[in-house]
């Protein structure tokens, strides 16, 4: 399993991503039990999960921006030799290994492949 999957895996799978229901609006009664099998799950918070997950923790990181904050958010492994593995993933190739220009576009990699994996993730965190 890659880190993104890991990635992935912790948010989509934590506990925090099924109980959001409310945000999503009711669906009109389907006219049969097919209808209603067909129907997309909802996407992912992400921002939510992760926002819970720290205020769970009592920790105060920036995980918005930073892709280290991220990673130890989510009790992963953050070492440069991690990100530069994660950043071959996510083909981020942007400054040299561990700049600040790496980890922001990082970042934004992160974030831009959870929302094409079925995460609902703000503009702020995408751009």
């Amino acid at each position: 399993m890659g880190i993104f999957s890991t990635i992935m895996d912790k948010i989509f799978h934590h506990p925090a991503a099924t109980a959001t229901p409310a945000a999503t609006p009711a669906a009109p009664a389907a006219p049969s039990s097919t209808a209603a099998a067909a129907r997309p799950p909802a996407p992912v918070d992400v921002e939510a999960v992760l926002t819970k997950i720290a205020a769970d923790k009592g920790v105060q990181l920036n995980w918005r921006t930073s892709i280290v904050d991220l990673l130890k958010l989510l009790d992963m492994d953050s070492s440069l030799s991690a990100r530069k593995q994660l950043a071959n993933e996510l083909n981020v190739h942007a400054g040299a290994d561990g700049t600040a220009e790496e980890n922001i576009a990082l970042q934004k990699a992160v974030m831009n492949a959870l929302a094409t994996n079925g995460g609902k993730v703000p503009d702020s965190l995408r751009n």
